[in-house]
């Protein structure tokens, strides 16, 4: 599936309609250069799971943590930007996080790629102007 959005409201309306099919243990990686949106989308993911707007970059924490207001499910939203090896992906926690109470948003998961599940979610953003995406999604019907 491929979408253009022509501002970041766009993007986070449409992340939200994805955000409310995802369910525990889903893994979403995305590609894309830096500014094209990630965290933007993960703010839409979050709202469409009903956890808030409250997303923020987790570039210097590896990792943020957000929990629905039921205490159901958590999106863990990691950056593997400065991830360079098995090493470095371990000391991250990203292996306990993956369970079927999480949704884990991966930025940067080129870094990580042979470490990913087999049914992971893959969402290429693709800058196309200052304000204009195109979002493809890739690895489940559920977006058909």
């Amino acid at each position: 599936m491929k979408v253009v959005t022509n501002s970041p409201e766009e993007t986070i309306e449409f992340a939200k309609s994805i955000g409310k099919k995802l369910k525990g243990g889903d893994v979403i990686a995305y590609t894309g250069g830096l500014g094209v949106g990630k965290t933007t989308f993960t703010r839409g993911l979050s709202e469409g799971l009903g956890i808030g707007d409250m997303v923020t970059s987790p570039t210097f924490a590896l990792v943020n943590e957000y929990r629905s207001n039921n205490g159901e499910i958590m999106l863990c939203h990691f950056d593997m930007y400065r991830i360079t090896d098995s090493l470095d992906l371990e000391t991250t926690g990203f292996y306990d996080y993956m369970n079927d109470n999480n949704i884990l948003a991966v930025e940067w998961s080129e870094n990580i790629s042979e470490s990913l599940p087999e049914n992971t979610i893959y969402i290429k953003i693709t800058r196309l102007s200052e304000n204009k995406r195109e979002i493809e999604i890739i690895g489940d019907e559920r977006f058909g």
